[in-house]
């Protein structure tokens, strides 16, 4: 997997493959993310913690540390694999592939690392239209369909034809 380049004459991912992909993903950390939701919140309470900033603790941790979790993850992933198990299940990949690790951070950082701040209220909403803009800038993107994180990066992502 790792090893086979994406054929050259690739035609871009369609916007709802690169959505597909997105879901999956958020459905598995969305887990993850409860799982350490309650147990900080566990935590906090047997502490006698439960109303530190409001009882919002838990969930300003939960999500910085989910959203860190992911930006790692999703960094990793493109650096290893050329994509994520999401975009594996949709059959779609990044183009080019062998790209240096800090321009794949820097994709991470522009568009998963922003779910670290969605537990800190008013600067969610922000962060919610941070994600969204750049959803819309693919969508605009025409032919190749690339939001900021891709144009940073230099890349694109394509359908996997092999």
């Amino acid at each position: 997997m790792a090893g086979t380049a994406p054929r050259p004459d690739a035609p871009p991912a369609e916007w709802w493959e690169r959505l597909g992909a997105r879901l999956i993903e958020a459905l598995v950390f969305g887990v993850f993310y409860y799982i350490l939701f309650i147990g900080l919140w566990g935590f906090f309470r047997t502490v006698g913690m439960a109303d530190v900033f409001g009882g919002r603790l838990p969930g300003v941790l939960a999500w910085a540390v989910a959203g860190l979790a992911y930006a790692g993850y999703d960094w990793l992933a493109h650096s290893r694999y050329g994509r994520t198990f999401g975009k594996a299940i949709m059959r779609i990949r990044l183009a080019p592939q062998g790209l240096p690790a800090r321009a794949l951070l820097k994709r991470a950082l522009i568009y998963p690392a922003p779910i670290m701040l969605m537990g800190i209220p008013v600067v969610n909403l922000l962060a919610g239209m941070l994600l969204f803009g750049v959803g819309l800038l693919i969508l605009i993107d025409k032919p190749l369909e690339r939001g900021p994180h891709d144009r940073v990066a230099g890349t694109r992502v394509v359908k996997d034809l092999r």
